[in-house]
């Protein structure tokens, strides 16, 4: 198994990059938000990847990032999501950002990623919901549920999926707020951009 690799930055493209290791040139599939931050080419980077058999092919994927493999790696294991779109969750929001979805049930959240329906979002939230509720709370991180009734109101008021989490997310003690309050402070936030 190729857990990561650590080399020289050789090539980037949309969806892949390849990286030098020792003369032998290894072509990595990522999110394509990777690509626009990786680094420069000539350079020494490190990828966390998973290696794939497709068809007796061998493919690499890679993340910055262990909790985006550890992510990846986990929605592989919900029926109907390849690789293509555990990429595209991934290229959508952050690790952390997919895990708050996926453990506060948030499917339409997921869905906003490109070829994930509704169907396939509620599946992943089923089949890896205590999973990751238990991973990514023994790894530290903050997956709480957010406030339904505030992301509720901010989709009334028009905005999308990824910028609600986003703005729930950074604030603090909303339970004891009424919800005309986490409003206000929500839409402060948003503002701000």
């Amino acid at each position: 198994m190729i857990t990561s690799i650590f080399g020289v930055l050789q090539s980037v493209a949309d969806d892949h990059v390849v990286i030098s290791v020792g003369g032998i040139g290894f072509q990595i599939f990522v999110p394509p938000s990777v690509t626009d931050t990786i680094g420069v080419i000539g350079h020494e980077v490190r990828l966390n990847t998973s290696l794939l058999m497709r068809d007796d092919v061998p493919f690499l994927y890679g993340f910055p990032t262990m909790e985006g493999k550890r992510l990846f790696d986990s929605l592989l294991a919900v029926s109907g999501v390849g690789p293509r779109y555990a990429l595209a969750i991934l290229s959508t929001m952050t690790p952390d950002e997919a895990a708050v979805a996926i453990v506060s049930g948030n499917a339409e959240l997921l869905s906003v990623a490109p070829g994930i329906g509704k169907r396939t979002a509620a599946r992943i939230v089923i089949d890896l919901q205590a999973k990751l509720q238990k991973d990514w709370k023994a790894a530290g991180l903050d997956v709480s549920p957010t406030n339904t009734d505030l992301s509720a109101a901010l989709q009334a008021l028009g905005y999308s999926p990824v910028e609600i989490q986003n703005s729930v997310s950074k604030l603090t003690d909303l339970d004891e707020l009424p919800l005309e309050e986490q409003v206000r402070l929500a839409l402060r936030d948003l503002a701000r951009g």
